[in-house]
């Protein structure tokens, strides 16, 4: 049985917070020997359907960080984008509706202001699969461990399943994370893929939240973003 490393929270250019282009995101996955990234940009699927188009020497998952009116949501294997602004519930739904899979990011990052409230994260859980155990970018171990008891208190009864991630808005972070998991094919075997999967990771510098706040703000002012 093969073994591949994925990465499932990736941010590209086509996110309003990075600069980070497709060419480079290719060279950098393939320097960290990466079999399958999942691109997740803010609120649309254009790069990661553009960087599929491209076909790079890895496997390229459709997914997308939606914005909530409860907090940040994610799809992966999408076909179609999800509009930002619905309920946590409706999103999941939305996500499912399409034969996506829907991931949690970041679910107790107290820095991050746009994570998923507690008590819609309670609501949601019957209607996700997967929820972050390890972001690179979380600042706080004790923050990740809080993630890591929640899912082991829920696993059980919901079947969630643990993933670790970089949650990349720079080529810089690109192999600070992982999943080591056997060789899958699509949507369908992923799951499983992922049950046996192990977390490999080391947190990112907190200084990056810096550099992704000054990308923002220029983005902002001075250039549009892609699509």
């Amino acid at each position: 049985m093969m073994v591949i490393k994925g990465d499932f929270h990736i941010h590209t250019c086509y996110s309003p917070d990075s600069f980070l282009r497709l060419e480079t995101l290719v060279e950098a996955c393939r320097r960290a020997g990466l079999g399958v990234v999942a691109i997740t940009d803010h609120n649309t699927i254009h790069g990661a359907l553009a960087l599929r188009d491209m076909a790079p020497p890895f496997q390229v998952v459709v997914g997308e960080e939606v914005s909530t009116r409860d907090g940040e949501l994610m799809g992966l294997f999408l076909g179609e984008a999800v509009p930002r602004g619905l309920s946590a519930v409706e999103t999941a739904q939305r996500i499912r509706d399409q034969g996506g899979l829907v991931q949690v990011p970041h679910p107790f990052d107290r820095f991050r202001n746009k994570h998923i409230r507690y008590e819609a994260l309670l609501e949601v859980l019957p209607l996700v699969h997967i929820v972050e155990a390890f972001n690179a970018r979380t600042t706080l171990k004790s923050d990740v461990m809080r993630g890591v008891r929640f899912i082991k208190e829920h696993e059980k009864v919901y079947g969630v399943l643990p993933t670790g991630v970089t949650d990349s808005h720079t080529r810089y972070e690109i192999g600070n994370a992982w999943v080591e998991m056997p060789e899958f094919k699509g949507r369908d075997d992923f799951l499983d893929a992922l049950r046996h999967g192990k977390i490999v990771g080391r947190q990112t510098t907190p200084l990056i939240h810096i550099v992704t706040r000054f990308t923002k703000l220029t983005k902002r002012w001075l250039q549009p973003t892609p699509g």
